[in-house]
């Protein structure tokens, strides 16, 4: 029956699609523990190489930490000088984190870059079209998770239709 052919195949994406996080999350692992840190710790050093600056409060509720935890994860990463904190000029109770050029390099340079040429290699034999499905089903995949992330951490929330 075609529903079961249909069940079978998402199945089988199912199981591979769940190898694949196995993969990237130890990846990961293996990555901050380069880096002599934890992954929320690695985490911050993505967000801050997505978006150059970042506010405490901001990072916090990203990472989904107290703000005690935010502080001690900004203190262990200024410790190793892959970030700072300063004030910004305009309101001072504010601390803007940044990171350091020596992360930038380290995170990028050892870590993500070989990750990302050897990812385009991969992916080079895919036409546009396929590379376009490849990249919505990521998408969506993505939104699926920050969807189920936020069920998780507010289980009152409204649950999506």
């Amino acid at each position: 029956m075609a529903s079961d052919h249909v069940r079978d195949a998402g199945s089988e994406l199912g199981l591979d699609d769940q190898a694949y996080q196995s993969a990237v999350h130890d990846f990961e692992a293996a990555a901050a523990a380069v880096l002599g840190i934890n992954l929320t710790d690695l985490r911050c050093l993505e967000i801050l190489r997505q978006q150059e600056t970042a506010l405490p409060g901001g990072l916090g509720a990203a990472l989904g930490l107290t703000t005690g935890s935010v502080t001690a994860m900004l203190d262990r990463l200024e410790a190793l000088g892959y970030l700072t904190r300063t004030r910004d000029s305009a309101d001072r109770r504010k601390v803007i984190v940044r990171a350091t050029p020596l992360a930038t390099q380290r995170v990028w340079d050892e870590i993500y870059r070989p990750l990302s040429e050897d990812g385009l290699a991969a992916i080079a034999h895919y036409s546009d079209a396929e590379r376009a499905v490849v990249r919505d089903y990521l998408r969506r995949g993505r939104e699926l998770y920050e969807r189920q992330r936020a069920r998780l951490r507010d289980p009152a929330a409204p649950r999506p239709p």
